[in-house]
Order: structure tokens, then C-alpha cells, then sequence
């Protein structure tokens, strides 16, 4: 693990960050149009709006990626999460979880809030151990057809 760095968004990364959201989300539901957009032009709808996305690398290998994207003033949602297959198991979630939390704190962000699927157990359990709490959505609706979990973290 200590050969693994967390990087920032560039625009050699940028083909990851679509590609590895891609695989996961065509092996466990659909390619939602919202997920076209963001993935297709993450810069207009993550880091233009003062939001940010990480990398896990090790070497030129890209492992994972993660966004926290801006919602407006310090609201913060931890998005687009996605590890390669042949990362899987190998703590970079978790990896990249701390540092979108680290990062979040930077910003000195006030909610960080996630949606998920209750069918993705370790994803869920690698959320509950790194600090967010299942909570009901405060408006009970989702840009994302597959979200049935709201989750907080909770300092």
C-alpha cells in the first residue's frame, strides 16, 4: 500500500475516471444519463463547481477514482466511486475514501452526504466503518434511478 499515491484530477486521468465508473455501474445496473454526463464532462459537473476528484495510482497504473461533488456552499456529496477489478480487496476504497474525506474537510464542508443501493453490501459496510450513517433523504428524491440508501457522515 505504500507504493499507491492518491493524486488530483488531469486530463491524462480523465479517461479513467469515466472507464472505471462505467464498468462497475454496466456489471450491477445501467449507465443512468446523469452518469453520461458527469462522466463524459466531469469538469463541468464536479471540479467547475468547486468540487474534486482523486485518483488511486501506483506507478501508471490507475486503481480507482472518487469525487466529492459541490451542491452549493459547504454541502458535499461523495460520488463516483469505482476501483479496477484486479485492485478489488486491496484496501484502495478505503484509500480513497479517507482522502475525499480528508479533502472534504479542507474545504471546511459543513454535510457530506452519499446514495447508494442496498445491494452493495461491502461498499455500504466500507461506508458505515469510514464515518456515514444511514439517514433519511431530505427530499426523498435522487437524480439517480437505482439510489434506494442516504447515507451522512457523521465527525
Amino acid at each position: 500500500m505504500n507504493d499507491i499515491e492518491i493524486v488530483p484530477f488531469n486530463e491524462t486521468l480523465k479517461p479513467w475516471f469515466g472507464e472505471l465508473n462505467r464498468i462497475w455501474l454496466k456489471r450491477y445496473f445501467e449507465v443512468e444519463p446523469i452518469d453520461r454526463r458527469v462522466l463524459d464532462n466531469p469538469e463541468e459537473h464536479i471540479l467547475d463547481h468547486g468540487g474534486q476528484i482523486l485518483f488511486a495510482v501506483r506507478g501508471d497504473e490507475v486503481l480507482g477514482t472518487c469525487a466529492l461533488k459541490c451542491h452549493g456552499g459547504d454541502n458535499y456529496e461523495l460520488t463516483k466511486m469505482a476501483v479496477a477489478d484486479s485492485a478489488q480487496g486491496q484496501g484502495i476504497g478505503r484509500l480513497l475514501l479517507k482522502a475525499c474525506i480528508a479533502r472534504y474537510r479542507e474545504l471546511r464542508g459543513a454535510r457530506l452526504f452519499l446514495e447508494s443501493h442496498a445491494s452493495l453490501r461491502p461498499a455500504l459496510k466500507l461506508y458505515e466503518t469510514g464515518g456515514f450513517e444511514h439517514a433519511p433523504s431530505p427530499d426523498e428524491t435522487s437524480p439517480y434511478a437505482r439510489s434506494n440508501i442516504y447515507m451522512v457522515f457523521k465527525e
